[in-house]
């Protein structure tokens, strides 16, 4: 497995700049912003819990957390990064703005769901929805763990997501379940078989600056 070398907290971020895949005919071409990903800092556990206190950002995950969610959570990825080479990244915009997180981590459930796989996901802020920001850093995600030898990632959906949903399916991951959860709510299982589905460049690159 192709390993990265760990970076440490107060390292530069990392910088994506993809380009737009072929636009389907007839539709006009829009060029993908420029992503930045960095390894999650303790100060991007307030970032996070600011952009993620809108309530249409929290529809499909209960609401928005406290604080002590995202520092948790922050700190489990860069436990992530140290141990695998990837995480979920803070995503940051060209201004240098954090906007949300993309990235991939182990399935964090023992009890219900993919247990053992790479889970790839992406949360942004509202005021940067329908911008591509979510496409270009999730492509940027599925080639970083792909290089790091993961052969496939799931993504786990509200099934009432479209947005969300739309995404995956830009990204060439295909249903593989409907789910209902734990607590009642309807999913979709997504996946995408990296080696077979990627054997083509796919349009980012994440470079360390």
């Amino acid at each position: 497995m192709q390993r990265e070398r760990t970076r440490s907290e107060g390292s530069p971020p990392l910088s994506s700049s993809p380009s737009s895949p072929p636009p389907a005919p007839g539709s006009p071409a829009r060029p993908l912003p420029v992503v930045r990903l960095r390894v999650p800092t303790d100060e991007d556990a307030h970032a996070w819990h600011s952009v993620f206190a809108d309530p249409d950002v929290m529809e499909f995950l209960g609401g928005p957390a406290e604080l002590s969610v995202y520092e948790e959570f922050t700190a489990r990825q860069r436990m992530h990064d140290a141990q695998l080479g990837y995480c979920l990244w803070t995503l940051l915009d060209e201004d240098g703005q954090v906007i949300g997180f993309t990235g991939a981590q182990p399935w964090p459930r023992a009890d219900w769901g993919p247990v053992g796989e790479i889970e790839i996901g992406w949360r942004l802020g509202r005021g940067h929805w329908g911008r591509g920001y979510a496409y270009a850093a999730a492509l940027a995600t599925v080639e970083r763990v792909r290089e790091a030898g993961v052969p496939h990632v799931v993504a786990m959906i509200h099934a009432h997501n479209t947005r969300s949903a739309a995404v995956a399916e830009r990204l060439g991951m295909h249903l593989d379940e409907e789910f209902t959860t734990p607590g009642g709510n309807p999913g979709r299982r997504y996946r995408l078989d990296l080696a077979a589905d990627l054997a083509a460049p796919v349009g980012a690159a994440v470079v360390e600056v």
